[in-house]
């Protein structure tokens, strides 16, 4: 199983779009993509009375790859590391845990 940075490395091996515009591109397909997860959970509720089947969780992960994919490349636009990313998250939940504020809202909690 790849880490994040061998993944992001390799998604800019299939990155089709145009480079001067790369981060717009980015930002605009991770966009779209997690709208259709929305969607596909929408008619989840609509059409299957929110009931979870095998179709749907193998449907909705290719999306999720999806999301991923695009993720990976915006990070990379942008000069990021999704390791690090992650890492950063990660420890930003943990001194929210600790500090008993991870309910709320507000980017600076």
């Amino acid at each position: 199983m790849p880490s994040f940075e061998e993944y992001q490395t390799k998604t800019g091996e299939t990155a089709i779009y145009p480079k001067e515009h790369g981060l717009v591109y980015t930002a605009l397909g991770l966009t779209n993509e997690a709208g259709e997860v929305a969607g596909k959970v929408k008619k989840l509720i609509r059409d299957n009375n929110f009931q979870l089947t095998f179709e749907f969780v193998e449907a909705i992960s290719g999306e999720i790859g999806d999301v991923l994919w695009y993720l990976a490349r915006l990070a990379d636009e942008l000069g990021l590391s999704l390791n690090d990313i992650a890492q950063d998250n990660l420890n930003k939940l943990s001194d929210r845990r600790d500090r008993e504020v991870l309910g709320g809202s507000g980017d600076k909690r």
